[in-house]
């Protein structure tokens, strides 16, 4: 599926949208490039799950929990999915909340099997392409 956004505003209302097609488990990743608005599009699945928080990238702590409900990474920062497994961050992977990760190409190896994808692209009018795959 594809969906175009003119806005932060309307990327964070599908963001909210897409929530609702994800259940426990789920392991989505972000594609993207910086600036796309990748944590806008998980503020908004944040939303979307109930969660009343303030979401905020991880970008220098690797992973914010969100109750046990979202797991929010940022793996910009990390080399290799070792690196990833060092700092515990793979058991999440099988816990029983969403888990969306940004930056997840840097940690591909360790990575589970089955995953969704979301691409945000940004388009030459200034909006967002956002692709479900």
């Amino acid at each position: 599926m594809e969906l175009i956004s003119k806005s932060a505003e309307q990327t964070l209302k599908l963001g909210e949208e897409y929530a609702k097609t994800l259940k426990g488990g789920d392991v989505v990743l972000l594609n993207g490039t910086m600036g796309a608005g990748k944590t806008v599009f998980s503020k908004g699945v944040a939303k979307g799950l109930g969660i009343k928080d303030t979401v905020l990238s991880p970008t220098y702590a690797y992973m914010n929990d969100y109750g046990g409900k979202l797991y929010h990474f940022d793996c910009y920062r990390l080399n290799c999915g070792e690196q990833a497994e060092a700092l515990g961050l793979c058991d999440y992977f099988y816990a029983d909340g969403v888990c969306l990760i940004e930056w997840a190409e840097n940690i591909a190896s360790v990575l589970p099997e089955k995953v969704k994808t979301v691409t945000i692209e940004k388009t030459a009018d200034g909006g967002r392409r956002i692709i479900y795959g």
